[in-house]
């Protein structure tokens, strides 16, 4: 349950917090909102003091139907993000949402530690190789379909089943090819229904069967705000509902826009400490 961030350990046996940054002009909530260097530095600073231990930086935006943007377009928006913010955050600890090779090796050569793959190696025929060539801790996650497509009803004859012989499948290539620090996310909201993300959560402990520390990716997502038929600016407190069960169901990681909040479910949560 140790990862290793470019010679920083960092401990996920008690979760930690991952906070945010979409440098999208699309993204589902917070989509433009970070457009210059003091924006991007501002936001960043409050969610470091607030306690998260990774900043997830994403410049493709994933959301049900999003537009594709071109690599060169990705590597253009990101890289100078992560050289910023290292030169103001040195100790820093930078995930790269993005599901290219490419852009996993420029971004990790520019200073990241961390590769966070949406579509767990399934768009990018070279992304297992290049991570472990890498050696870098690769976040692999379970999406059906693409960002394009993957809300185009979504079926399944057991969901829990069939995302962990995904992982099953997916995680033998990886220590294949020795890849040691390896991060597993569900996806929810990834080609998947309503019912089939609730049910993804209340299983989420059967997930631990897989031997490698567990991501959660719930914040202000449809699954929340269409359930209370409220707007996801409106999802906050649900997304703390959300997240304290899946730690209480052995998440490792919370990956969120909120940390204040993410970081207090943390602290309950680890008050009983099981």
């Amino acid at each position: 349950m140790t990862i290793n961030c470019k010679g920083t350990l960092v401990d996920l046996l008690s979760p930690k917090v991952m906070g945010i940054l979409n440098i999208t002009p699309d993204s589902f909530f917070d989509g433009g909102k970070y457009k210059n260097e003091s924006d991007i530095l501002s936001q960043t600073e409050k969610m470091l003091l607030q306690g998260a231990t990774f900043i997830d930086v994403g410049a493709y935006s994933s959301r049900p139907g999003a537009k594709h943007i071109s690599e060169e377009e990705e590597l253009n928006r990101i890289v100078p993000v992560i050289h910023l913010l290292i030169k103001k955050f040195p100790e820093i600890i930078i995930s790269v949402d993005t599901f290219r090779s490419r852009v996993a090796q420029e971004t990790i050569n520019a200073g990241a530690a961390i590769i966070n793959d949406i579509s767990g190696g399934k768009m990018d025929k070279n992304m297992f190789t290049t991570v472990a060539n890498l050696q870098v801790p690769y976040v692999l996650m379970h999406m059906l379909g693409t960002p394009q497509n993957m809300q185009k009803n979504p079926i399944y004859s057991d969901v829990t089943k069939e995302i962990i012989s995904f992982f099953a499948a997916q995680i033998h290539k990886l220590h294949q090819l020795k890849l040691n620090d390896l991060i597993i996310d569900v996806g929810f909201g990834f080609g998947k229904t309503i019912d089939h993300n609730f049910e993804i959560l209340k299983n989420l402990s059967l997930f631990k069967s897989l031997d490698a520390p567990i991501l959660a990716g719930i914040s202000r997502k449809s699954m929340l705000y269409k359930t209370l038929n409220i707007s996801a600016q409106q999802a906050l407190n649900a997304t703390t509902s959300a997240n304290t069960i899946a730690l209480l169901n052995g998440a490792n990681i919370l990956r969120v826009h909120d940390v204040k909040e993410a970081v207090e479910a943390v602290k309950i949560v680890n008050q009983i400490s099981f």
